[in-house]
């Protein structure tokens, strides 16, 4: 029976992560520690001698870079797949978590109350950005059945391919924890679906890894 495994990758840290700052679409580059974690991240996968056989990454920069000590190290080459952004937040990007609730106050309240069809003003809502998720993963999957994926994408993006493979409601409060260049892994069975496997995994990072803010 074939089965489709995903190694999925959030991005090193930024400058945007390192204020608590909800970066959505806006393209903020790594700093220092993440361009750091994304090296020791590739390192990592190398020194197990992962064998895989594709690379995905989403196109903003924070993501891009990521997957380039991926490409540096292993000497293949980076799918680049706008759908696998993260979701636009509207009316809050560029806002911290302690600006937010002030600036934007009803913005800021569907966002934490996970209003399912609230685009945040000009962003995506909850279900929209899930059903592009959705496509993005279902497409990757059928196009490579069988093989071993690594995706580099975005808490939120991740938390949502977290939440398809998991079932958990798109309602409900964020469980899955998804640091800063952590490698977390999910699969596809022919027949029975997806699941998910180890997650949040930052062992081979040097100190602490940054939490997702983008609920």
């Amino acid at each position: 029976m074939s089965i489709t495994k995903l190694c999925l990758i959030r991005h090193g840290e930024t400058a945007w992560n390192a204020e608590r700052r909800l970066q959505g679409h806006t393209d903020i580059p790594l700093n220092a520690k993440g361009a750091l974690q994304a090296r020791q991240m590739a390192q990592a996968l190398k020194d197990i001698n992962l064998s895989f056989d594709v690379l995905y990454t989403s196109d903003l920069k924070r993501a891009a870079d990521t997957a380039n000590a991926l490409v540096e190290i292993f000497g293949v080459e980076a799918k680049v797949d706008g759908a696998l952004r993260e979701r636009h937040f509207g009316a809050l990007q560029g806002l911290s978590i302690t600006e937010a609730p002030s600036i934007q106050p009803d913005v800021w309240q569907a966002h934490i109350a996970r209003d399912l069809e609230h685009d945040l003003e000009g962003g995506e809502s909850i279900q929209q950005f899930a059903l592009r998720v959705q496509n993005a993963l279902d497409k990757i999957q059928e196009r490579h059945a069988g093989k071993t994926i690594l995706i580099v994408s975005h808490g939120g993006t991740l938390d949502m391919m977290y939440r398809i493979a998991s079932k958990q409601a798109l309602s409900a409060e964020r469980i899955a924890s998804v640091p800063n260049a952590s490698l977390n892994w999910i699969s596809h069975r022919q027949g029975d679906g997806w699941s998910v496997g180890q997650w949040a995994d930052t062992r081979h990072l040097e100190g602490p890894a940054l939490e997702n803010v983008d609920l």
